[in-house]
């Protein structure tokens, strides 16, 4: 009933502010006097009334004390009181002074003066705290109250705990805050007590809880994620609160506390890059990213975008979504160094003009079909966007000097056992061969031509290739895929109950990608550390916990087999490849086999040729004779490993 009470016109606080003073004042005549009301002035109590109140009137009126809504008061209002009293009785006091100078007289003594100043904030404030611990009160008597523990008992905690006293429409109880600095526990903040985290287990199966609500920044993820697996075997539900720097105008929204994503989960610690040394590579220059508009080439963009770039040159054939991006771009980006550029990496016609009018310094390549059961479906697309395409702009990255071309590859490039693997792995052998043939002068073929020459080369170019896993939350990943299958209540479908698969997320990947670029001297092939591999259907119970729901009970999980081309674990390298550290421990330089240009060329061209006459059986045969590791599985290929 009391929660439906409206909000009080600011024109009655108003009055009852000037009340409390008045009362304020006749309250301090009456101590002055011992309480005797025979002994009070009455004619210059009256007086003195009618000028306090008429200050009060100007200073109230300024400063807008009556502005807050009471049930919502916090130590902004408080300390809004505090200056309103603090004028209007100073203002007094240099009238009395001025009345004393001139007159000889007082006005009011100086005593009641500050025993007035000294009641009306007190007064002020606790009308103000009674009524909105009265509210919080009546909420409190609410049934079926959500028990809540945060953990972190700073700013970011006192803001979340806050955030649900001022709000009517939530009815959390905070249980307790929980630290995990021990020179906070045992104290309280806001009558809330701060308990021991290592205790967390026991408050769990005392309290009964239903919530817990980590506030903290600073949580090991060691930690962090032994918490959320006690919480998600107990069905207790978890919440995140977001950085500050996303704080609408720098206060905690409740919208903004939120249940923990899966990317929380699998998220690792920051990454730290050479920030200084890739400005000073990227400083006033003209990159260009072929894909910008994929989850990959957006995300790189995005971080380009920070730096002191020239221009930055997005390419895409997808017009709607590289318009998105542009449009993003545009509020976000002030200098406006960009343009988008629409065109297919498979054109070398349209490349020419995108080459010949930008001129790029460095190249990001990130364009590339992706899908492992369609590219296995149609293996001449395959060749002709990851091939295909590739060679067009490291062509075209010869021909007009750019400086460093990096290209974005897969884990599926190991030991390839369907089309899209193999097509990247093909990529990537064109691209070392030819950094290697640019490095060693050897231009020259046995038939008297100079395929590089052709070219108008300008051999500078370095080709850096970046190799990784699964990012979370790209286009056409798992994680989506789940969480649409959960929010229609299932069942959700994983290919195996084996498989495993390496996560990174999109921001870490393309950081290191960048780290990568700036450090490569050309022709390697940069694997990135991807952590420990995760059990797909671990990942899917995972989400199904994190949704409040039971796996196999509430959401089921199905499997539906192996797709064509798909093993059930993934790899960074083959069996003879080894790895070389660099100066970053999550990056190292992968020792690969050693390709002669001159039969790269000669293979791919008769790959692209197969490709371009749509000869689906002809381009997979091409394909493993270039790429002898590759060995279909679950697929229709799977015939064409036998023939020699």
């Amino acid at each position: 009933m009391f929660t439906q009470i409206n909000i009080v016109p600011r024109w009655i606080i108003f009055l009852l502010d000037l009340c409390i003073c008045t009362a304020s004042m006749v309250f301090a005549y009456t101590l002055k006097h011992n309480f005797d009301l025979t002994s009070v002035d009455v004619p210059e109590l009256a007086r003195n009334l009618l000028i306090f109140g008429v200050i009060n009137c100007a200073v109230f009126l300024h400063i807008k004390t009556f502005a807050g809504i009471i049930r919502y008061t916090s130590a902004q209002d408080s300390f809004r009181i505090l200056i309103a009293v603090v004028i209007g009785n100073g203002t007094f006091f240099v009238l009395n002074l001025i009345a004393l100078t001139f007159f000889k007289v007082a006005i009011i003594s100086n005593i009641i003066l500050i025993t007035t100043c000294l009641c009306s904030f007190l007064f002020l404030i606790v009308y103000r705290v009674l009524i909105k611990y009265f509210f919080m009160y009546i909420k409190n008597l609410k049934l079926h109250k959500v028990k809540v523990i945060i953990y972190g008992a700073g700013e970011a905690g006192l803001a979340a705990k806050r955030t649900f006293d001022h709000d009517g429409m939530v009815n959390k109880t905070i249980v307790a805050f929980v630290d995990d600095d021990e020179r906070k526990v045992g104290k309280t903040i806001d009558g809330v007590k701060i308990l021991d985290a290592k205790k967390l287990g026991n408050l769990v199966a005392e309290h009964e809880l239903d919530e817990i609500i980590f506030a903290s920044y600073t949580i090991p993820e060691e930690r962090k994620d032994s918490v959320i697996d006690m919480c998600l075997e107990n069905d207790i539900k978890v919440l995140n609160i977001p950085p500050y720097d996303v704080w609408a105008n720098g206060q905690l929204q409740p919208a903004q506390i939120q249940k923990l994503n899966i990317e929380d989960l699998l998220n690792r610690k920051p990454i730290d890059i050479d920030i200084d040394g890739i400005g000073k590579m990227l400083d006033r220059k003209r990159i260009l990213i072929t894909g910008a508009a994929g989850s990959i080439g957006s995300e790189i963009v995005r971080q380009l975008s920070k730096f002191d770039v020239g221009l930055i040159i997005l390419c895409d054939q997808a017009e709607s979504a590289l318009h998105e991006l542009y449009l993003e771009l545009e509020e976000s980006n002030k200098n406006k160094n960009f343009h988008a550029f629409i065109g297919d990496v498979r054109d070398e016609q349209r490349m020419d003009v995108l080459f010949n009018t930008y001129k790029p310094h460095y190249v990001y390549h990130a364009a590339a079909y992706k899908h492992v059961p369609l590219m296995e479906d149609n293996p001449a697309e395959a060749i002709k966007a990851n091939v295909l395409g590739t060679k067009t702009i490291a062509d075209k990255s010869v021909k007009y000097g750019v400086q460093k071309f990096v290209m974005i590859s897969t884990d599926k490039a190991v030991n390839p056992t369907n089309v899209m693997g193999a097509s990247k792995r093909i990529a990537e052998i064109y691209v070392q061969a030819l950094n290697n043939s640019l490095s060693e002068n050897n231009f020259i073929f046995s038939n008297g031509l100079s395929y590089i020459n052709e070219l108008e080369a300008k051999p500078i170019t370095k080709f850096i290739t970046t190799r990784f896993g699964n990012v979370l939350g790209s286009n056409g990943s798992v994680i989506p895929r789940f969480k649409q299958q959960i929010e229609k209540g299932g069942p959700v479908t994983v290919t195996h109950p084996e498989i495993t698969r390496y996560f990174m997320t999109i921001p870490e990947a393309c950081r290191l990608v960048l780290e990568a670029g700036c450090m490569g001297k050309g022709g390697e092939i940069f694997v990135f550390d991807m952590g420990k591999s995760v059990k797909i259907v671990e990942l899917a119970k995972k989400m199904i916990r994190l949704a409040g729901l039971e796996p196999n009970v509430d959401v089921k999980i199905e499997y539906s087999g192996l797709r064509p081309g798909e093993k059930l674990y993934e790899e960074l390298l083959n069996d003879n490849e080894n790895t070389m550290p660099t100066h970053h421990q999550k990056i190292m330089i992968g020792k690969v086999r050693q390709y002669v240009f001159e039969d790269v060329v000669n293979q791919i061209t008769a790959l692209i040729h197969s490709a371009k006459n749509n000869n689906d059986r002809q381009v997979v045969v091409n394909m493993k004779k270039l790429v002898p590791e590759f060995k279909s599985k679950n697929s229709v290929f799977e015939e064409l490993d036998h023939i020699s």
